[in-house]
């Protein structure tokens, strides 16, 4: 993939977009489509998935077999790198010293950021997600409808791939006809859960994932896209053409040099590219916003990570995709005269109402999966069925004690082994050696399930983040600060889960690994582990109390925009990237509206 440098920037630049994740890989592919010229800065290195992957490698071939490590949670073949919970050189700090008060931050340092791990899970918010409060009187309402994002989420769907099914279910948005690929069949694992949750009147349905369970319809989907610019229609009708689908052999989270499943780095950037509308500057560590006397954005200060110089990029328009948090960060270190508390944050909201996805997890070991014959379950690289929340009637009534619901994803079968493959089985055998010991792994190999609920949280006052006064990275950025809470109706939820699970383990007439733990407080996952971090300039109608409004543009500076996760005013129990992705498509259309008609 052609990129610049520092020294070979163009004087200006209609737009920059920071960031090269779903939010800012969906505006560059846009912006460029339709004719702007566009810089990206990414603060991470650049990569080529098509030469990275590792598709076929075993975990034998890796370090210490593929294990996890500090710099590789998720393990070798994860295709996050220069990334993580921690990055070296880049610290962020914790206003507590209690850890349920504290909030763990995920970034992706690589072109192409979290969207080359990520679950390629691609729910749609439904209608009551963008109404929350008018339904039950807690958090913020948005300021547009599903309506207004359904046409956005059809785009976004036949743009990147999405497998499922339409199946009716209340506040599960069905996709237009046509729209959605074919899923893949359950798996037994699945097909057992799929069985016994029914008997619980939990429905299992087939999971939207992005990944090509068939090659796309090149031939009538860019028309679809893009109606009436034949460029664009050529350029994407070309890109569609480089994508094959699965063919069910390597985990998702190693990335894809096929391009089967969605990655920015595979999806958005090569028909930006190919437009040659788009300039691509990695390790460009954004600093700050910086403005003109008219209240104007006029590009972004950032530190070229190879010389460590400070450098400038001109635009005009200025785009914040770097993720919710990083994008906050830039706003509140764009300090001058106008804005001494941060750039765009007179209504002082700037960082508030940080959200995560809440979650719980429960593990079992079912006798009816022991000593199946062998076969194939890797499968799409993830799941392949999961449970929406079942229980709006109820939870509507005050029945179970907390406001919002949650989803569960299901796990198991007997897909590559693991690098703990016959450890930790003392639970159910007492121990055991030599033959024994193989004929134990291999009998049960294949019968251990896991469940995790993704549940919604309420924005609270308490769960922030700022700049910490005293600490700097090591480019000399302030770093931020997190305070982090949990309310009831979180921690309930959670309870709420791990019972779940439990009876649909008991259903499937399964032994429980672990207590089932009845404290919600102890069985839910820190903050930021889920890694779906939204909020921090909330939108809205009102100007001071929201940061954006709508379009996620500025309230205070109107050539300036937000395209990830932090505009959202709440989280629903839905995974967050297709819809941070339909919003940057529906952003980037009004500007490129507003920009034709000199508003911007």
């Amino acid at each position: 993939m052609p990129l610049v440098t520092a020294d070979t920037l163009k004087p200006s630049y209609d737009a920059i977009v920071v960031g090269s994740g779903a939010g800012g890989g969906q505006t560059a592919y846009t912006l460029t489509l339709e004719g702007m010229k566009v810089l990206m800065l990414e603060a991470g290195r650049n990569y080529v998935p098509e030469k990275e992957t590792a598709m076929f490698q075993t975990n034998r071939d890796a370090p210490l077999r593929g294990a996890s490590t500090p710099d590789k949670y998720f393990g070798f073949h994860d295709a996050t790198v220069d990334g993580g919970w921690q990055v070296p050189g880049e610290p962020y700090t914790q206003a507590s010293t209690d850890p349920s008060q504290e909030f763990t931050w995920w970034r992706a340092r690589m072109l192409g950021g979290r969207t080359n791990h990520w679950g390629r899970l691609s729910f749609r918010n439904g209608p009551y997600d963008f109404k929350p409060k008018s339904r039950d009187g807690l958090g913020f309402d948005w300021p547009i409808s599903y309506e207004d994002l359904a046409p956005y989420y059809d785009k976004v769907e036949m743009l990147i791939g999405v497998y499922g099914n339409n199946d009716g279910l209340e506040n599960t948005p069905d996709s237009s006809p046509g729209v959605l690929l074919p899923p893949p069949k359950p798996r037994i694992y699945e097909l057992l859960m799929q069985n016994r949750a029914k008997r619980l009147g939990i429905p299992v349905v087939a999971a939207h994932r992005a990944v090509l369970t068939q090659r796309l319809d090149y031939e009538h989907l860019p028309a679809k896209l893009h109606p009436g610019n034949l460029f664009a229609q050529r350029i994407v009708n070309e890109a569609m053409q480089t994508r094959a689908a699965c063919f069910w052999a390597t985990p998702c989270g190693r990335g894809c040099s096929i391009r089967a499943n969605y990655q920015s780095t595979t999806v958005h950037l090569p028909p930006a590219m190919a437009s040659g509308n788009l300039d691509l500057l990695t390790d460009a560590m954004a600093r700050e916003v910086t403005m003109n006397k008219h209240g104007r954005a006029t590009g972004i200060t950032f530190i070229d990570r190879r010389t460590g110089r400070e450098r400038h990029a001109a635009a005009r328009i200025v785009i914040l995709a770097a993720s919710a948090c990083e994008s906050v960060r830039i706003l509140l270190n764009s300090k001058n005269a106008q804005f001494p508390n941060g750039v765009a944050n007179s209504s002082g909201l700037v960082g508030k109402y940080l959200m995560d996805t809440v979650g719980a997890k429960l593990s079992a070991q079912i006798p009816l999966l022991e000593n199946l014959p062998p076969l194939n379950e890797d499968g799409a690289g993830g799941i392949h069925v999961y449970a929406p929340w079942w229980l709006y009637k109820e939870q509507l009534a005050g029945k179970l004690g907390f406001a919002r619901g949650y989803h569960i994803e299901y796990g198991g079968g007997r897909g590559l082994p693991g690098t703990g493959t016959g450890s930790g089985l003392e639970w159910l055998t007492g121990g055991s050696y030599g033959r024994k010991f193989k004929e134990d792994v291999r009998r049960y190999y294949g019968s251990f399930v896991g469940f995790s609920g993704r549940g919604e949280m309420i924005p609270n006052e308490k769960s922030f983040c700022e700049i910490d006064p005293d600490r700097k990275d090591k480019w000399g950025i302030p770093v931020l600060r997190f305070h982090w809470q949990w309310s009831e109706h979180e921690t309930r939820q959670a309870a709420h889960m791990v019972k779940t699970f439990a009876e649909i383990i008991r259903e499937m007439g399964g032994r429980i690994n672990g207590p089932v733990e009845t404290d919600g407080a102890k069985a839910i996952m820190p903050g930021g582990f889920i890694i779906h971090e939204v909020g921090g300039a909330i939108m809205g109608e009102n100007p001071s109390k929201s940061v954006t409004n709508q379009w996620c543009q500025t309230h205070d500076v109107k050539n300036l925009f937000l395209t990830d996760g932090a505009p959202f005013p709440s989280n629903a129990d839905k995974n967050p990237t297709q819809t941070i992705m339909a919003l940057a498509w529906r952003t980037s259309d009004y500007i490129v509206s507003e920009a034709r008609k000199q508003n911007l």
